[in-house]
C-alpha cells in the first residue's frame, strides 16, 4: 500500500495586534517560531513540512527560522488565510493537511500524530481535537483531505471562513449538522480547556518562558499542563480569552 502523502502547514505572520512580531521572540536558545518548528518536526505520520507566511514587511525573520529548521515556505494573501493554505499545499499533491498555528510553541508532536491516525482511521473528511475544546489551548491539531480543503477553498464566502481556514469545514460537517463532510474529535482524557500555553499578549511568552524554564523545551502536553496546575499562582495569563481572533471575525460576518 502506498504511503499517505501528509502535509504539515502552521501558518505565521509578523503582525498582531496585540504582540507585534511575536512569533520571531527569543525563547530559550531559539525563537517562539524556531521551538514551535523543532517540536512539530518530530511528528512522524508528517511527510512534508510547510511555513505559509505573508509578503509583509520584516517577514524576512520568519522566512530565515524556517529554512533554518529546514522546512519549506510559501509567502501568500495576508489576510484570505484560507487561500494561503490552499496555494501552499497545492503544490505538495498531498492527500491531508495538518494545521497548526506558530504561536503555539509547546504543541506536541505526538499528539499531531494521534490525530492524524483517528482521522486516517475514521475515513474523516476533517479531524481535530478543537470540536470539543478540552486540550490546553495551545495545543489545537487539525487534520483534514486535501479535497476538503479545495472544497473549503472553492465555496468559503465568509470573512470567518476565509481568515482562518477550517470554519467552512467544520460548519458543514456531520458534527455541525452539514452534510458535505464527515468529522471526528480527538478527545482529551480530560477538560483542560481553563489551561493556556498560547502566545497572543507579551505575558504569555513569559508563562512559556517559565515552562520551559523549568521543564525544558521537550516536554509532553501532559507535564506542561500539570506544572500550570500545580502553580498556577505563577501565571498571570490563564484568564485571557480563547480564540479571540476567531470571535472577532464571526462579528465581521453579520457587518
Amino acid at each position: 500500500m502506498e504511503q499517505l502523502k501528509i502535509l504539515l502547514i502552521t501558518q505565521a505572520r509578523v503582525g498582531s495586534s496585540r504582540f507585534p512580531n511575536k512569533v520571531a521572540q527569543k525563547l530559550a536558545d531559539t525563537t517562539l517560531l524556531g521551538l514551535h518548528l523543532e517540536r512539530v518536526k518530530k511528528a512522524k505520520k508528517v511527510t512534508n513540512f510547510c511555513v505559509a507566511t505573508t509578503m509583509e514587511e520584516g517577514v524576512e525573520d520568519i522566512v530565515k527560522i524556517a529554512k533554518e529548521q529546514s522546512f519549506e515556505v510559501f509567502q501568500g494573501n495576508l489576510n484570505d488565510v484560507l487561500d494561503r493554505f490552499y496555494q501552499a499545499a497545492f503544490p505538495f499533491q498531498t492527500d491531508y493537511v495538518v494545521r497548526v498555528t506558530s504561536d503555539c510553541p509547546l504543541l506536541d508532536a505526538n499528539l499531531i500524530d494521534e490525530v492524524i491516525a483517528l482521522t486516517i482511521k475514521e475515513n474523516a473528511d476533517y479531524g481535530a481535537n478543537i470540536l470539543a475544546e478540552h486540550f490546553p489551548d495551545g495545543q489545537d491539531v487539525e487534520v483534514f483531505s486535501f479535497q476538503a480543503l479545495k472544497r473549503a477553498w472553492e465555496d468559503a464566502k465568509l470573512p470567518s471562513e476565509r481568515e482562518h481556514v477550517t470554519p467552512y469545514i467544520r460548519n458543514n460537517s456531520d458534527v455541525k449538522g452539514g452534510a458535505l463532510f464527515h468529522a471526528i474529535n480527538y478527545e482529551a482524557p480530560a477538560n483542560f480547556n481553563h489551561i493556556r500555553m498560547t502566545v497572543d499578549e507579551p505575558k504569555d511568552l513569559l508563562a512559556i518562558e517559565t515552562l520551559v524554564n523549568k521543564l525544558g523545551k521537550y516536554q509532553t502536553w501532559e507535564a506542561y499542563t500539570q506544572y500550570i496546575i500545580h502553580h498556577i499562582c505563577d501565571f498571570n495569563n490563564q484568564d485571557i480569552v480563547r480564540n479571540e481572533g476567531y470571535l472577532k471575525s464571526i462579528k465581521n460576518d453579520n457587518q
